[in-house]
């Protein structure tokens, strides 16, 4: 039986003009933010729409109909910061579901680094930033999370959601570093190469689970160019 994950970044922040480490700071969407999660929503809606379409199509008696389960989403996670519960809420709406937050879910700590820019960090903090951005397993942000910080928190937090709704469709509305960590988990990837993928504001990936063999058929994707 296959779980389907809708993993997706939260929208635009307010001052994304800007490129500095927001991490734990609670940043609110931007009304920009605010209209790439609707479009994903809105792709995420037909999507579903489309599937269940083609498969009542092969229905012996469509009398029943496909399971409800099988045809929207049933659960909406999101880490407890604002950005990211917006961003749930607007990913909840079209089914009538409640947004779940899980602050294990939330934005790396980036402990004194947070509220700068990567330019700010560059000229006061010179050699930590290139060796961070070197290999951000071996090292991390100063006084911040660790990079297995991360992931044991968050892989944990997404396997118990998995294991919560097997079979079913489910999302979890998070952070760019978060997203980065269970990518490269699922996919295999050395952590240390995590800045290797790339996460958009309101990117959708989207993961289905085979019993429990991942398979990523969706990474990164906008749906706001």
């Amino acid at each position: 039986m296959v779980t389907i994950l809708y993993l997706i970044r939260h929208g635009e922040t307010e001052g994304a003009e800007t490129r500095r480490y927001k991490g734990t700071i609670d940043v609110p969407l931007s009304e920009n933010g605010i209209r790439q999660i609707e479009r994903v929503s809105d792709y995420i809606v037909e999507t579903l729409k489309r599937e269940h379409r083609e498969k009542e199509k092969f229905l012996v008696s469509p009398s029943p109909g496909i399971p409800v389960s099988r045809s929207m989403l049933t659960a909406v996670y999101c880490s407890d910061l604002s950005r990211a519960i917006k961003s749930a809420e607007l990913i909840a709406q079209p089914y009538s579901v409640k947004p779940v937050i899980v602050p294990a879910l939330r934005e790396r700590s980036f402990g004194i680094w947070e509220g700068m820019s990567f330019e700010e960090i560059k000229e006061k903090y010179p050699e930590e930033f290139t060796a961070w951005a070197g290999n951000p397993l071996a090292f991390s942000p100063m006084e911040g999370e660790s990079t297995m910080e991360v992931k044991d928190r968050v892989i944990n937090a997404m396997d118990a959601i998995i294991q919560n709704h097997s079979g079913e469709r489910v999302a979890i509305v998070s952070h760019g570093g978060v997203i980065r960590v269970i990518l490269c988990h699922i996919l295999g990837v050395p952590l240390e190469n995590i800045f290797r993928v790339e996460q958009d504001y309101a990117a959708l990936n989207i993961i289905e689970f085979w019993d429990t063999y991942p398979v990523v058929k969706l990474m990164n994707g906008t749906m706001h160019e």
